[in-house]
């Protein structure tokens, strides 16, 4: 038995698809929201350790990377940052910024959740609903699931990517797109940690839990200045997260560069304190920089134990490098698993970018992270999934 038609279903009740939902549903249009999911917006949910990283002050197109890097342009300039913020304020929500412009929510992220079902109270949101078929027909889409058909002038892909499996993330809309003959960019883990090489493992053992709470990573020309964590495994934290989606998208051939000590000249600062205090241990000097713990290892690993007094300054501007520039080609990373998103997806060529209308296949819309649109960390992928989906819900 297929259901009355409705303007438009939307599948995936998730942060981009709520949001759109909303938006259909208060200009009058009939939304059906599908998920196979047992409750609505679970990445939002443990997102930003449970308080949501909702959007961020300085987001704009430049904070993305796409084949092309100007599709984002139109929806962020239409819904932006501040109207997001505005709505967070009409519902009460109360907020603070973390640091370079991170909005978090006081309380908690299913406060999230809570406005983004408030604002498309008027749509219908079926849950537990498994996708098994999608058709185009002559009026718009059918949509068959194991709790009946149904049928719609519209549809809209908003089921994400396959980054954080454990909470039912999958690549399906890559499937439906492929099904209408929409090109999809290879998919990658984004945001992710580093994983070292056999070598780097045994070199870097013992050290998981060290931070270094300020550090320059870069790759080519692009680089970010943040916090870097050592694991079991390699190396995570917000600049090596950020990092990571530039070596995912293309430069894995390249090292990646590491500056833990950024703002210091290291071999001035080390000769200076030969002359000031000869007697003291190398180690010693380091540990005013850098963790104990690593300030121990890259004198075991640069061979320079002893008293400063000792060494040359060709050994004080080896030790000065190794901090300064360190050079590091990951072996991997931690795959989608670890993955806060997915870089590449469907091809923005594809999409209008005021409707998000697939251009060969009027009615089918992309939203989200299933789109080639991969915001860096700090808010910028919500604010993607606002802007996107209000581009759509307007065009809906």
């Amino acid at each position: 038995m297929i259901t009355p038609p409705y303007d438009a279903i939307i599948l995936g009740a998730g942060g981009a698809g709520l949001f759109c939902a909303g938006i259909a549903a208060q200009r009058g249009r009939r939304v059906l929201v599908l998920d196979h999911a047992s409750a609505p917006g679970e990445k939002i949910r443990i997102s930003g350790g449970g308080r949501c990283n909702f959007t961020n002050l300085h987001a704009t197109a430049a904070d993305f990377l796409s084949d092309n890097p100007h599709f984002a342009k139109s929806a962020l300039k239409r819904y932006t940052q501040h109207d997001f913020l505005a709505l967070i304020e009409k519902h009460k929500i109360a907020w603070h910024e973390k640091t370079l412009g991170q909005l978090f929510c006081d309380g908690s992220s299913r406060q999230i959740v809570q406005l983004l079902l408030n604002e498309a109270h008027d749509a219908t949101i079926q849950l537990s609903t498994a996708i098994t078929a999608i058709a185009k027909t002559e009026s718009g889409f059918r949509v068959s699931t194991g709790r009946g058909d149904f049928e719609a002038a519209k549809l809209v892909l908003a089921t994400g990517g396959p980054s954080i499996p454990k909470m039912g993330a999958t690549g399906f809309a890559y499937e439906v797109a492929r099904q209408f003959g929409l090109h999809v960019i290879a998919p990658q883990p984004a945001l992710v940690p580093l994983t070292f090489s056999g070598v780097d493992l045994a070199r870097w053992d013992g050290m998981a839990g060290v931070a270094v709470p300020d550090a320059i990573v870069s790759i080519g020309k692009r680089q970010f200045r943040e916090a870097v964590l050592f694991t079991h495994r390699g190396l995570s934290g917000p600049a090596i997260l950020q990092i990571s989606s530039y070596w995912e998208q293309g430069a894995r051939q390249q090292p990646i560069t590491l500056d833990l000590c950024p703002g210091l000249d290291l071999f001035a600062a080390l000769k200076a304190a030969r002359t000031a205090t000869p007697k003291q241990e190398l180690a010693t000097q380091l540990e005013r920089h850098l963790p104990a713990r690593l300030a121990k290892r890259l004198v075991e690993l640069t061979n320079t134990p002893g008293r400063i007094a000792d060494l040359s300054d060709a050994k004080l501007r080896g030790v000065a490098a190794a901090v300064k520039a360190w050079p590091l080609t990951p072996a991997g990373s931690e795959g989608y698993a670890k993955a806060e998103v997915t870089l590449g997806g469907i091809d923005t060529g594809a999409l209008s970018s005021q409707s998000m209308e697939a251009k060969t296949v009027p009615g089918l819309h992309v939203i989200g992270e299933a789109v080639d649109v991969t915001g860096h960390l700090g808010g910028f992928n919500f604010q993607w999934a606002w802007s996107s989906g209000f581009a759509c819900g307007q065009a809906l």
